[in-house]
């Protein structure tokens, strides 16, 4: 047998299992509430430590999509995704590999309590192709309690001289340098993001129009007037009703209804 060229390791078995570092996974899944809690705190953790660093970072994937809704995690996800230069990759796998970072998180009922993040980098990121498709991560910011993490991955200019302005990762996804800068200034879940310039254009290549019109996914139904979405019971889902006693994804970001610099318009949308 060959050795294993796969740097991240997840327990696996499922794809719930797929979304813990195994290093801190306890042996059981978190529950729903501990999973939107953990992923609320991880996202806050890194913004803040990166904007308070320096360190040019925006959202992305299914992240971008839940911040065009109404700026926040979408309740069924498991994970996070963030992007970076590939010039900024190297210099985290430089200067900040393998650090522990603590954070104060504040709790819905006020307390607070400080949780302590590993970022680890793949020493693979001087391999900018996809190859066998094990390293595809570049990096990851990981809560230790629990093992649930955000993946990084970095973007770079992979064919320069046939391909001048199209940037990629280890993945497949593909931008335009117009697409991505200047990088846009707003809010997600209450605290300082940049997003990409063309987010509206990236979505839709990667998840298509209707992603930014379908109201019921993943067992979730869109709420307008509380601009959340709603976890729904099986008898709703099989009735298609929405009665009051329906269980919120509770409100958890403190941003306001206004516009990101460079002119971007509310995306807080009601639909």
């Amino acid at each position: 047998f060959g050795a294993d060229k796969k740097y991240f390791h997840e327990p696996g078995g499922n794809d719930e299992l797929g979304h813990y570092d195994i290093r801190h996974f306890s042996g059981a899944p978190v529950s729903y509430e501990e999973r939107g809690d953990t992923l609320l705190h991880l996202i806050r953790s890194y913004l803040t430590v990166f904007r308070e660093k320096n360190i040019e970072t925006w959202i992305a994937h299914g992240t971008l999509l839940g911040w065009w809704w109404n700026g926040k995690i979408m309740p069924w996800d498991w994970d996070l995704d963030t992007q970076v230069s590939a010039s900024t990759l190297t210099w985290l796998g430089e200067n900040l590999n393998m650090t522990y970072h603590n954070y104060t998180a504040v709790n819905e009922d006020g307390t607070s309590e400080t949780r302590e993040y590993l970022l680890d980098v793949n020493p693979n990121i001087v391999e900018r192709i996809r190859g066998d498709g094990q390293n595809v991560i570049d990096a990851r910011w990981i809560d230790v309690r629990n093992g649930l993490f955000i993946d990084i991955t970095g973007l770079s200019e992979t064919n320069p001289s046939t391909q001048p302005g199209i940037w990629s990762c280890k993945n497949f996804h593909r931008y335009r340098t117009r697409d991505l800068y200047p990088l846009r200034e707003t809010v997600f879940e209450g605290v300082p993001a940049l997003v990409p310039y063309s987010f509206d254009r990236i979505l839709t290549e990667e998840y298509s129009a209707r992603a930014l019109t379908k109201t019921m996914h993943q067992g979730h139904k869109w709420m307008p007037e509380q601009k959340e979405w709603v976890k729904q019971e099986p008898i709703q889902l099989k009735n298609g009703i929405n009665p009051s006693r329906a269980r919120a994804h509770v409100p958890r970001s403190v941003q306001a209804e206004e516009n990101p610099k460079s002119g971007l318009r509310n995306l807080l949308r009601v639909l």
